[in-house]
């Protein structure tokens, strides 16, 4: 009884760890058109098998508003800073790190944009449009676009993000960022924070 009790245990541990080198595809659809924002997260295994989902926004927001009311504890953000400080070297490790072992299969997101007064809306589009040029050809999965709306105060966009993160080449980075001193004073001073 123990070993095939064991042997089912083994299995799972062998399942979890083929899913985890495998990778998981995280997936989000978004529209936003004046104050209505509408969306989807999905996270895939096998890139098929969809294990969560979530729509936006949600039909819970009475639970929402409910613990936005519940008492508020004031941050520190000067010293949180002061102890993120020393890690900043080794945070930029860890997020080249992660960069490296997540791998983008889409990212397609549009932009439209205006203000009241022409003259603001084409100055900070020229802007927008310059941030793009710089940022599009960093990736050839990357598709992101801006268009003025000269009606007015305008905030408008939609979007279709996927990429596939491989939790399991995550280890070695974060025992490493976790091993340093710092990084471990600075993660007691956010929870003493929370």
């Amino acid at each position: 009884m123990l070993n095939i009790l064991l042997m089912i245990i083994l299995i799972i541990i062998l399942f979890i760890i083929f899913l985890l080198l495998i990778g998981i595809r995280i997936s989000f659809e978004y529209t936003k058109k004046g104050s209505d924002i509408k969306g989807c997260l999905k996270i895939l295994i096998f890139k098929k098998i969809k294990i969560y989902s979530r729509h936006f926004p949600s039909k819970d927001k009475d639970d929402d508003e409910n613990d936005e009311n519940e008492e508020k504890k004031q941050r520190d953000i000067k010293k949180l800073f002061n102890l993120a400080k020393p890690c900043f070297n080794d945070f930029k490790i860890f997020l080249k790190s992660v960069l490296d072992i997540i791998k983008i299969k889409q990212i397609k997101n549009h932009l439209i944009f205006g203000l009241n007064s022409y003259a603001d809306t084409g100055k900070y589009i020229g802007i927008i449009w310059a941030i793009l040029a710089a940022v599009n050809p960093m990736h050839e999965k990357l598709q992101l676009s801006a268009e003025p709306s000269f009606n007015g105060s305008v905030f408008d966009g939609y979007g279709i993000n996927e990429v596939e993160i491989y939790p399991l080449k995550l280890i070695i980075p974060t025992l490493r960022l976790i091993s340093k001193k710092e990084v471990r004073i600075f993660i007691r001073g956010v929870l003493d924070e929370r």
